[in-house]
């Protein structure tokens, strides 16, 4: 699809590409993998992108963050290269980037998955604010949504729709638990993804842990990077940080899932009961058909 086409100046946070200004490292447990590792994000050039580096192999370690190296959504989203080199749970870091603006970065980590920290894009967001970000010599493109596409079932699906903004809705239903029924709209614009969306983490239901561990996963979850719901009850001490913090998240989620796509969005995605796999799913049939979208570089700022 061509390039040059100008959008309109209410499409993006930027009309220039931006990259890191300096170097972050932070280091963690992955909450499914259990094993300790280091995540350095370092600046990249015009029109890099986002790319992962597996750090500790010596060779085919590179992974670029793109919808199409997506080869497992089970709690997380795994991307994958040729060589079979892999990094999980890539959502929360590429939610940051896309909340913050960044449209080349490389992501260096030390071992199979994306350190959890606290479980939400918040200390990542802390990282990058640090050290900064800068506006690169190239116009920043997004990719606009001509028409409207979904994915899924009554019981959940995901869509996207043409829009003149970034706009995310979800719906979210755990009937008995003190989740239940949450919904959450919004629009990315003026920053508010860092004081809305970022601080939101993940969660789960206790009666699954133990099963989840028997099937590989949340070996490094605890209270210290999740949210844990038994029944009715909050097992974490310090509650939640959003009464809807549960939704919130899933909204995190589709953002860093979507962020996949190579460009910010401008769309309306709807999320029903949705979760990885859907969001994966909606981005392969965006670009199943060139009639569903086209690139367009950024006209001009709007915060």
């Amino acid at each position: 699809m061509p390039f040059d086409a100008p959008v309109p100046p209410q499409y993006s946070l930027y009309r220039q590409q931006h990259s890191l200004a300096g170097d972050i490292i932070l280091s963690g447990v992955g909450v499914h993998s259990g094993e300790t590792a280091d995540i350095r994000i370092t600046p990249a050039p015009i029109d890099h992108g986002i790319v992962f580096i597996r750090s500790d192999l010596a060779t085919d370690n590179t992974i670029p963050a793109d919808f199409s190296n997506v080869t497992n959504t089970q709690l997380c989203t795994v991307i994958q290269n040729a060589s079979g080199a892999s990094i999980a749970t890539i959502e929360h870091v590429m939610a940051a980037l896309r909340g913050l603006g960044v449209d080349n970065a490389k992501i260096s980590v030390s071992g199979s998955e994306v350190p959890i920290l606290d479980g939400s894009a918040a200390p990542f967001i802390a990282a990058i604010d640090a050290v900064g970000i800068i506006e690169q010599a190239a116009p920043r493109r997004v990719l606009r949504i001509l028409r409207d596409v979904r994915v899924g079932d009554d019981k959940s699906f995901a869509s996207i729709s043409p829009a003149t903004h970034s706009e995310f809705e979800f719906q979210i239903d755990y009937p008995g638990t003190a989740i239940g029924s949450q919904k959450y709209d919004v629009r990315l614009i003026n920053g508010n993804f860092r004081h809305d969306i970022a601080a939101a983490r993940t969660f789960g239901l206790r009666s699954d842990v133990d099963q989840l561990r028997a099937m590989g996963f949340a070996r490094g979850g605890s209270l210290e990077n999740a949210i844990v719901v038994d029944g009715d009850e909050i097992l974490n001490t310090d509650g939640l940080r959003f009464d809807d913090e549960f939704v919130r998240h899933k909204v995190l989620d589709a953002i860093g899932d979507l962020y996949l796509a190579g460009a910010p969005i401008m769309g309306r995605y709807h999320g029903h009961r949705a979760g990885h796999s859907l969001n994966n799913q909606l981005l392969r049939a965006v670009f199943a058909d060139p009639a569903n979208y086209v690139f367009e570089t950024v006209a001009s700022v709007v915060a």
